[in-house]
């Protein structure tokens, strides 16, 4: 059984039941983006197993890549997020650019 469904959410894996009960991809949101390209970035740097064979892997084109992503969107968003996204961000940003430094160095 999957675990939404164990935790009591009658829907599959990345929906959410709405005010109807229908199942649904969750709202966009710009913190939910950003986590998203977050957890990217540490599957990428070998952080985080595949879901499906259970390894491991390191790709640090494509997590410098989603680094970047977040710089862009960081540069773009200047004066356009609350303190709370804006701080998310920053730190988000920070912790994977220490993780890439960290891996790089092993």
């Amino acid at each position: 059984m999957d675990e939404q469904k164990e935790q009591g959410c009658p829907c599959g894996e990345g929906k959410v039941p709405d005010r109807n009960g229908k199942c649904v991809m969750p709202n966009v949101t710009f913190p939910a983006f950003i986590m998203s390209l977050n957890t990217s970035v540490i599957y990428h740097l070998g952080e985080i197993a595949d879901p499906v064979t259970g390894k491991k892997k390191i790709d640090y084109d494509l997590a410098r890549h989603g680094i970047d992503t977040l710089m862009l969107l960081q540069e773009k968003t200047k004066g356009n997020l609350t303190p709370d996204e804006e701080g998310m961000l920053k730190g988000i940003l920070y912790d994977v650019k220490m993780r890439f430094v960290k891996s790089v160095k092993k």
